[in-house]
């Protein structure tokens, strides 16, 4: 029988980076946009960094990244057309990182309540949980249409916990990039940052509290996270 040792916790994790490899499906509608438009199309590899903070910005750095108008890229017309274009592209290539539906199991068989905070909107990140077979695993899916304040304000991050039935003072952020560490910063959460993620800026730097470089060292994180919270609860009696 498993020990239900995480009751009371909840587990908040973003989404592209973290909980999926999102960037072939984004990078390949941005792509066609950017052709569309008359404009060379941006490498996997450079995409992949651009990923993190919504479709406009996502637009935005991938007009600058190809010598195009920003103005252009924040046009209602074109995010209108990224949109419709990724909806029906969302799940082409995307996948969950390896070890992603064990451990998120696991988490779960150990009590843990689990919620996703994305700066991707709201239906998209339900449908593509959908798709990947993932939805059954958390008890609230927000983006930033459904909180009062998108990361990396840490009310994002607050409102998640609350609306997945939890404590923000009991609650660990899992990411992969400045807004998710900056929210966990501002909501006072322990922050575990992936390695294999979508970050313009080194890992290192944006100051989490624990480095993974893999999915599957999760547990182990969050395991050590918690074994320091209740060191640090027990010395101040």
């Amino acid at each position: 029988m498993t020990d239900r040792d995480l009751e009371g916790w909840t587990i908040v994790f973003d989404l592209d980076g973290t909980l999926v490899d999102s960037a072939p499906d984004l990078t390949g509608t941005l792509n066609r946009l950017l052709v569309e438009e008359g404009l060379p199309p941006v490498p996997m590899e450079a995409a992949s960094t651009l990923i993190g903070s919504g479709a406009r910005a996502l637009l935005v750095h991938g007009f600058e990244a190809a010598g195009a108008s920003v103005e252009r890229a924040q046009s209602d017309e074109l995010f209108e057309r990224f949109l419709v274009d990724y909806t029906a592209h969302i799940a082409d290539g995307s996948q969950p990182f390896e070890g992603v539906v064990e451990t998120l199991e696991r988490l779960s068989e150990r009590g843990a309540i689990l919620v996703v905070a994305t700066n991707k909107r709201s239906d998209l990140s339900e449908l593509l949980l959908e798709k990947l077979g993932l939805t059954r695993h958390f008890a609230a899916i927000v983006g930033p249409d459904r909180v009062s304040a998108r990361k990396p304000a840490g009310a994002h991050l607050k409102e998640a916990v609350v609306k997945g039935g939890g404590d923000p003072e009991r609650a660990i952020m899992v990411g992969d990039a400045a807004p998710d560490a900056e929210a966990a910063r501002d909501a006072g959460m322990p922050c575990i940052l992936t390695t294999f993620g979508y970050t313009p800026v080194p890992v290192e730097t944006l100051g989490g509290d624990v480095l993974i470089d893999a999915f599957e060292e999760v547990e182990e994180a969050i395991d050590g996270v918690l074994s320091d919270f209740y060191v640090m609860r027990a010395l101040k009696f």
